[in-house]
């Protein structure tokens, strides 16, 4: 698996270099929309029920200000809306890509 060899903010995206040599550039927003964590997404249980989660989709002056890598599988990004609970896998943010 790919891994970020380096992430940059360049404008309003972030710059992701990885190991293989390809790049990814991610629209802020695009990020905060697709955050991973239960206060965006909710929980489903085992049966199916969602609970929580925002459903919003328009985060469009929302900023990444800040990212921390989690372990060696995933990046935590920091939102200027005070969100920062969604750990990105490297694996999540490859597919991220495909969706652009």
């Amino acid at each position: 698996m790919e891994t970020p060899t380096n992430i940059q903010v360049i404008g309003r995206e972030v710059a992701i270099a990885w190991s293989d040599g390809s790049e990814s550039y991610f629209p802020m927003s695009f990020l905060r929309v697709h955050s991973p964590s239960a206060e965006n997404k909710g929980e489903t249980d085992i049966f199916g029920r969602k609970y929580g989660g925002a459903d919003r989709t328009d985060f469009g002056d929302t900023e990444v200000v800040g990212w921390h890598f989690v372990g060696n599988y995933a990046v935590r990004f920091e939102f200027s809306d005070g969100h920062n609970t969604g750990i990105f896998s490297y694996a999540y943010l490859k597919e991220l890509e495909e969706k652009l």
